[in-house]
């Protein structure tokens, strides 16, 4: 089998690249430009291509598959060559669902809570020796790879991002997986680049239930109305629709303990914490019945589960404060994971920084989604670049009117080191701070600063 990757530094790109040449595959790629950790990554598995750039002689007709990824345009040389032998092309998600078509697909949807979601279930099966293929969105520990193919598994389980496929396929990615079990952890705006309105955004979720193989199940968050109405409207009566909310729970000494209802005296301490995370568990644990986990299984199995990376991470800690690093950037998103370390920590001051870095967050439109969602914060700072903003070919953004935005009691800037220098300025004892984005605030080194702030 001999396939060729076009824009191969891609984050799930690059990993599916990895996972079919761990399985036997003759892997090639091309990219105009690979970044690290993917860099790295493909050099160690001999598959980091020996130049950058797009180079059409590359595709040649015993290729047996193209994977084209998001990063490519519809121009590109060497997507123009493949169309013109007639290779046959997929997309990455397309190219997940043939490698799955014999498996029982596990997909975890939604605008927030996927990736930990995803993360859960994996742990769990891995516990219980459960052996699954999968594709998740962040490197979890134990797993080498963000992405497994075998053809021994019988379970696979996705990561189902709603963004669009490919450059040549303008279908959410979700709706190319075809699952036996959904789940819908939330529905906010989000991608506005792509779905201009409400409407059109929670529409792609509607058509995510109606994709579910027959005789599946939706396991959904009857707490989000949206996502509770997306569930409710839906007519299909071959399918099983299972709602959760949030399970009772305790905080004590820093500990978020988890009500099992097994036991009225049972309480499992876990490592993770937060309404929204206990949300994301409950919604793993209903996914792993449908594989014959059981819910005894299951809560042994949870105690050990550390997170996925950037989502609530610890960076550092001191008796007295600590730093964690989360990739919230949405409105829901900050004001679950404010709340959440506002609810694990009430003692301390909460310090929260976060940064406008996606092409929704940066524009003047959506901004106003922003409204209150740091409100919970001691203090609240909010970090944008005008570099971003002319990458994403936007209009300029002006500091009062973020700070309008958001309703007021943040402080606005446009330069790291200047936010850098004004957090060196607070003091750190019982206090925590909580650094939020799906960037990494134009190259702030959170160890690094970590270890300034908290001596």
């Amino acid at each position: 089998m001999k396939v060729h990757f076009i824009a191969i530094g891609g984050s799930a790109m690059h990993n599916l690249a990895i996972a079919l040449c761990q399985k036997g595959a003759i892997v090639t790629g091309s990219d105009d430009e690979i970044f690290d950790p993917a860099r790295s990554r493909l050099a160690q598995y001999g598959l980091l291509p020996a130049e950058e750039g797009w180079h059409a002689e590359r595709i040649t007709a015993d290729l047996d598959a193209v994977v084209l990824g998001m990063h490519a345009r519809q121009d590109n040389p060497e997507l123009l060559r493949a169309q013109e032998l007639g290779i046959r092309i997929y997309s990455y998600p397309e190219y997940l669902y043939e490698q799955s078509k014999d498996k029982l697909r596990i997909v975890v949807g939604g605008s927030h809570g996927k990736t930990t979601t995803t993360a859960i279930i994996l742990h769990v099966l891995r516990h219980c020796g459960v052996e699954a293929d999968y594709m998740v969105g962040a490197q979890l520990k134990g797993f080498d790879v963000m992405v497994r193919l075998s053809d021994t598994a019988r379970v696979m389980v996705i990561e189902g991002d709603e963004y669009l496929t490919s450059p040549i396929d303008r279908r959410p990615k979700f709706h190319l997986y075809h699952p036996h079990v959904a789940i819908i952890t939330g529905i906010e705006w989000d991608h506005i680049n792509v779905f201009p309105t409400f409407d059109i955004y929670r529409a792609q979720f509607a058509q995510f239930v109606n994709l579910i193989e027959p005789s599946g199940t939706l396991i959904y968050c009857e707490e989000d109305p949206e996502v509770r109405r997306v569930a409710m409207d839906n007519p299909r009566t071959d399918i099983a629709k299972v709602p959760y909310s949030c399970p009772n729970y305790q905080v004590a000494a820093g500990i978020t303990s988890l009500c099992t209802g097994l036991d009225s005296n049972l309480m499992v301490p876990l490592k993770i914490f937060g309404h929204h995370n206990l949300l994301n568990l409950t919604a793993a644990r209903l996914a792993c019945r449908q594989v014959g986990i059981s819910d005894e299984q299951f809560y042994e199995a949870i105690q050990s589960f550390e997170g996925a990376s950037k989502r609530l991470e610890l960076v550092k800690a001191t008796p007295t404060a600590a730093l964690y690093k989360d990739f919230a950037h949405a409105p829901s998103k900050l004001r679950a994971t404010i709340h959440a370390m506002r609810d694990q920590y009430p003692t301390r001051r909460l310090v929260a920084c976060m940064e406008l870095h996606t092409y929704s967050s940066l524009t003047q439109e959506f901004l106003a989604q922003y409204r209150g969602s740091m409100r919970e914060a001691d203090l609240a700072y909010v970090y944008f670049s005008q570099h971003a903003l002319a990458l994403k070919h936007l209009p300029p953004l002006q500091p009062e009117a973020v700070a309008e935005a958001f309703g007021g009691g943040v402080k606005v800037f446009t330069s790291s080191q200047a936010l850098v220098a004004d957090l060196q300025q607070q003091s750190w004892r019982e206090a925590n701070l909580l650094m939020m984005s799906s960037g990494n605030f134009d190259g702030i080194d959170f160890s690094s600063l970590a270890d300034s702030l908290l001596q």
